[in-house]
């Protein structure tokens, strides 16, 4: 499964990021496949690995602040891995000239 999920502490007088590089800290050392954007972190594994890093990733930030904001968004395809890269490998093949579309 992939998922993009973005989680982010509500009530905070001062700016997110510190919060969000923990959460992100929780992720990287999970030693899944991941990467982070300016909008969301995508996470790739299994069902329950994902979705383990997910709570751990939102309770690191729970701990910083009274509310906490959490979207997340799953891609379960059983039997496919390496979807982080290969899902945009094929729409850059698309892009070069020749690619095809």
């Amino acid at each position: 499964m992939l998922v993009a999920f973005s989680v982010s502490p509500l009530g905070e007088a001062e700016g997110v990021a510190e919060a969000v590089a923990e959460a992100v800290r929780v992720v990287r050392e999970s030693g899944l496949p991941c990467e982070t954007n300016a909008m969301f972190t995508l996470v790739e594994g299994e069902w329950d690995e994902v979705m383990a890093v997910v709570k751990r990733a939102t309770e690191v930030v729970q701990a910083s602040a009274p509310r906490v904001s959490l979207v997340v968004k799953a891609d379960i395809r059983p039997g496919h891995q390496n979807q982080l890269r290969s899902k945009v490998d094929r729409v850059e093949e698309l892009l070069r000239p020749g690619g095809g579309g």
